[in-house]
């Protein structure tokens, strides 16, 4: 970091300025809650100077104490040297509305079935009420299992994951949200340790990089575990495995809800006989499928 910008930047503004300047110099990457250098900056500095998150214009020309332009300049500094998510720097992500407590033991929470279950699933589900039973399949942080209790206000949910690690991060984000009895977790490699437990809902956001893209993927994403993001040579590995093992676990009538990035054309090739509905995301309609229990294969 250069001396000039402790003793020439002043306020809020003149920091963005720098910190914008510096990511596009550093060439880094976005994807963890921004796309772009200047919402990144953004957020980085709001969290930092403990701002809030939704409210910039009327601090842009607030002037910093040295306290906190040191504090500011530090955080920019690890950002651009670490290579690691905003999120491992702050210790939190977000989906919509909903703030997760999150480190190096999971990813960073991002998933478009965070935004269906907003919607509670309409219209594939016309009583939210009547869902008693949901699992969250490669739970992680748990983000989403916790997404799911308040969406189905009468449902027990199962978050699973295989790693302990991830789990200790999703039993700080369950009791954050006051969940614990409601919210169970389970170490289990996706349905080996659920035994005869059956669901109304499953939804899982399962690892599906293929083997080519893990080869190329950007420091920020090698910085999350290889275990939540490869899914195999052709990404589909897991999702092999949901779609021959799910029926077991749901009841008549129950559905399952898989994202699966950016496979949809792979997935449909090697089941073309299996009915998948896509559903509509603000990225599109060809992340996230939906099947009922009689529409999955025997």
């Amino acid at each position: 970091m250069s001396e000039n910008a402790r003793t020439e930047l002043f306020t809020l503004r003149d920091l963005l300025r720098y910190a914008v300047s510096r990511f596009n110099e550093a060439e880094l990457f976005f994807g963890h809650g921004s796309d772009n250098a200047w919402d990144e900056a953004v957020y980085l500095l709001l969290h930092t100077l403990h701002l809030p998150l939704d409210r910039l214009e009327p601090f842009l020309d607030a002037r910093l104490t040295e306290a906190e332009r040191n504090t500011v300049l530090h955080i920019i500094e690890r950002r651009v040297k670490s290579r690691v998510p905003a999120a491992y720097l702050t210790h939190e992500a977000w989906l919509g509305e909903h703030s997760f407590y999150v480190d190096e033991r999971v990813i960073v929470p991002r998933s478009f079935i965070a935004e269906l279950l907003e919607e509670q699933f309409a219209p594939w589900i016309d009583d939210p009420w009547a869902i008693t039973r949901v699992a969250d399949i490669c739970t992680g942080s748990g983000c989403l299992a916790i997404l799911a209790a308040l969406a189905f206000p009468e449902a027990d949910v199962d978050g699973v994951d295989i790693s302990a690690d991830a789990l200790e991060v999703a039993k700080r984000n369950v009791t954050d949200y006051g969940l614990e009895d409601r919210l169970r977790l389970v170490q289990s490699n996706l349905f080996a340790g659920l035994a005869s437990q059956r669901y109304d809902l499953i939804i899982s956001n399962p690892p599906y990089v293929n083997a080519e893209s893990m080869e190329t993927l950007p420091p920020e994403y090698r910085a999350e575990p290889e275990l939540a993001l490869a899914g195999g040579d052709d990404g589909l590995d897991l999702v092999r495995t949901l779609l021959r093992e799910a029926k077991d676990h749901l009841n008549p009538g129950g559905l399952l809800v898989v994202e699966i990035g950016h496979n949809r054309d792979v997935l449909e090739e090697a089941y073309p006989q299996i009915p998948f509905t896509w559903l509509d995301t603000s990225g599109g309609d060809q992340f996230v499928f939906l099947l009922r229990r009689e529409e999955l294969p025997s």
